[in-house]
């Protein structure tokens, strides 16, 4: 994708602002300019400020939404009933900072994950942090989080706590990561 095409909007959508994450609307026939498509969210530049649009609203954007099925039926227990954390793992390693072309878990911003069984499935932890502790885009990303991780196998609930503690710095990131975003 060409992100130094301009792209007219089809349709008004929602989206939100980068970082303090204020919802406001593009409206349509606007003109933006992709600056990340990773993850399936896509970060826009309108008007010289940064805004985060949703899988869903792709079509506005002119590709395919992707539907997010909150009205799916309870998920059935598939073979023994366990998770692979290796799954989950992939998953966290599809969801990225808005404004970082790295997944999250190469930036370090993952101090936790763990699976207990629970009556009906399994429970996932994660315990995450951010770039910046004012970041609004924290209960994105999370909800990101939440979101992939719940579509998996046997996954029944998931809990993501954003914490500060430690803050996060540079030296958490991957050594690709670093040599990514030059920052080594």
């Amino acid at each position: 994708m060409n992100t130094n095409e301009p792209i007219t909007l089809q349709r008004t959508c929602d989206a939100a602002l980068i970082p303090d994450g204020t919802p406001i609307k593009l409206e349509k026939d606007s003109v933006v300019y992709i600056t990340q498509s990773l993850g399936g969210s896509y970060t826009v530049n309108i008007n010289g400020n940064l805004a985060r649009v949703d899988a869903k609203d792709a079509d506005a954007l002119g590709f395919e939404p992707v539907e997010n099925n909150d009205s799916e039926p309870e998920k059935e227990l598939t073979g023994d009933g366990s998770v692979d954390e290796a799954l989950i793992w992939e998953q966290l390693h599809t969801c990225y900072d808005p404004e970082i072309p790295v997944d999250i878990v190469e930036l370090g911003l993952i101090y936790n994950c763990s699976v207990t069984p629970v009556e009906e499935g399994n429970q996932v932890e994660i315990t995450m942090t951010l770039t910046a502790p004012g970041c609004g885009m924290g209960e994105f990303l999370a909800e990101d989080v939440r979101s992939k991780i719940s579509s998996l196998p046997n996954v029944t609930q998931v809990n993501v706590e954003l914490t500060f503690d430690p803050p996060w710095n540079q030296t958490m990131m991957s050594e690709a990561a670093r040599l990514q975003t030059g920052l080594y």
